[in-house]
């Protein structure tokens, strides 16, 4: 089996490799990578599909995990697709893993499956204690397809709930965040409904998140996404965080981009000297 997410290497060999010519392009990708490496020693490749972003976060937020996330442990995580489907109908045309065309059973029976597989590997591997060991878990999960994908949908699920959560708040007036306005202020996305239609189903299949979703997918899973985005260098958008303010005791974990489409992960913190 393939590993999704590739060994380590050193980010200024990986950088060196990848952006050798002197155009203005290649100066400001060897700056960010320079950049990046004052604080990450090395850098570990993730799979090019449609699912990057989804497989890069998860990697990370599994690879640091030493307890279950709050909304992991609530009682109604694992019949979320039971009580969405009884209030939403339209959730029965969910896109299951290129399936189309299932009875509502079998969306809410085969999603309650990827619900608790995620609670499940979740809790296996924020259990061991060894960061070796927990490393060697993480890297196991992500050479098996059948599984991995299985998160997918889960964290792709959890994303609509949230959009759903969002948008019936602001209906009722109530405070939400920035980036809720923006999701449904785009013509493909007035609503969940359409979120789901014109975005979440072709998630992993036909293209990857945009910025906005991955603010949806950071209040999702209740962590801070950081993002060093290279060809932003010498900008404040340099080092993007989704949510941009973000919430006080959310876990942080850290990508590479680009270009905004693909992620890679760095790895290997160095050891700052404290001032």
């Amino acid at each position: 089996h393939k590993l999704s997410v590739a060994p380590e290497m050193d980010i200024m060999e990986y950088c060196r490799r990848e952006w050798r010519g002197n155009t203005p392009v290649a100066k400001r990708m060897r700056k960010g990578y320079e950049a990046v490496a004052q604080k990450f020693a090395s850098l570990r490749r993730v799979r090019g599909d449609n699912y990057c972003a989804l497989r890069a976060t998860l990697f990370q937020a599994l690879n640091q995990a030493t307890q279950l996330p709050t909304w992991l442990q609530s009682e109604d995580f694992t019949v979320l697709s039971e009580n969405l489907l009884s209030k939403y109908d339209w959730i029965k045309q969910w896109q299951l893993k290129q399936k189309r065309g299932r009875k509502t059973e079998e969306i809410s029976d085969e999603m309650k499956e990827y619900l608790i597989l995620l609670k499940k590997k979740w809790k296996n591997i924020s259990e061991i204690k060894g960061p070796v060991e927990k490393q060697e878990a993480c890297d196991k999960l992500f050479r098996n397809e059948e599984e991995e994908y299985s998160l997918y949908e889960a964290l792709k699920f959890l994303m609509l709930n949230t959009a759903i959560e969002l948008y019936n708040n602001e209906k009722n007036g109530r405070r939400v965040p920035v980036f809720s306005w923006l999701l449904f202020a785009r013509d493909t996305s007035g609503n969940p409904c359409q979120l789901m239609h014109n975005h979440l189903n072709h998630i992993g299949h036909s293209g990857g998140l945009e910025q906005v979703e991955m603010f949806l997918l950071a209040y999702a899973l209740q962590y801070t996404i950081r993002v060093y985005r290279l060809y932003k260098y010498g900008t404040d958008e340099f080092i993007t965080l989704y949510p941009n303010d973000p919430e006080e005791g959310w876990p942080m974990v850290t990508l590479i981009t680009e270009d905004d489409r693909h992620y890679n992960i760095p790895v290997r913190m160095c050891q700052e000297t404290m001032l």
